[in-house]
């Protein structure tokens, strides 16, 4: 009853966040994926959020978005994206997070002129929350979770560079004692997935170990894992790695 009437607490009414997000319009627009829009909103506090908007055909559905309220609603850690609330009525399904002025980690490794903010001590410690928000959710909460999309675009920066970890849509709950789980319903992002995960459907706090050094060879080398680029060849970060 407690976890209920906690999130139950962290309801918004859609009029609020409509009015916080200037009707959702254009100029308070963060950014754009296949799950819906990121607006930029500042409730009658004076709160700045972060609004994430899904789309009616969004590929994070009903399910997805269930379990992100449920699960972040119960984690509190300094290098986890912090869920402020959520809307629910009608078709609309909105989540409400707290705002983080400098957008995700991919905007600035990927991007050559952002880029060059990263010197090797920035990166260390861009690597190191990252891993200490990973060891939270798979050792230290109370509960057991393994994220199952960890990328560069699901980790946010702070005004300070530090890093957290954001988007729980897909994320899996163990049991204290659990060590491993199958699933037939596959989801997150080809080149972060662990293969196991990917062809077999078998997730453990390995999948997300494996995306971690993903994400770490993609921080270091700047090159998406996907996109890498070998002279006038395109090939795989991780194929190009275990090649030299």
């Amino acid at each position: 009853m407690d976890e209920i009437s906690t999130v139950e607490s962290l309801q918004y009414d859609f009029e609020t966040i409509s009015v916080a997000t200037n009707n959702f319009s254009d100029a308070n627009k963060l950014g754009q994926g296949g799950f819906g829009v990121v607006y930029w909103g500042r409730l009658p506090n004076r709160q700045e959020i972060a609004v994430k908007r899904l789309s009616s055909d969004s590929g994070q559905g009903e399910l997805e978005f269930k379990n992100e309220v449920m699960l972040v609603a119960k984690l509190q850690h300094r290098n986890l994206v912090r869920l402020l609330g959520f809307c629910l009525e009608g078709i609309e399904r909105i989540l409400i997070y707290e705002f983080l002025t400098n957008s995700s980690l991919d905007n600035f490794i990927f991007n050559p002129i952002n880029r060059i903010q990263l010197d090797w001590d920035m990166r260390y410690k861009i690597i190191r929350g990252i891993s200490r928000g990973l060891l939270y959710l798979h050792k230290d909460s109370r509960l057991r979770i393994i994220h199952c999309d960890l990328k560069a675009s699901n980790v946010l920066l702070d005004a300070q560079m530090n890093p957290k970890i954001s988007d729980f849509g897909m994320a899996r709950l163990f049991v204290l004692d659990e060590t491993q789980g199958n699933t037939s319903r596959i989801v997150g992002t080809y080149g972060y997935m662990a293969p196991e995960y990917a062809m077999h459907g078998q997730f453990s706090v390995k999948s997300d170990v494996f995306s971690f050094g993903v994400l770490v060879l993609e921080i270091v080398s700047g090159q998406k894992n996907n996109g890498f680029q070998n002279g006038d060849n395109v090939e795989d970060l991780l194929s190009y790695e275990s090649m030299n």
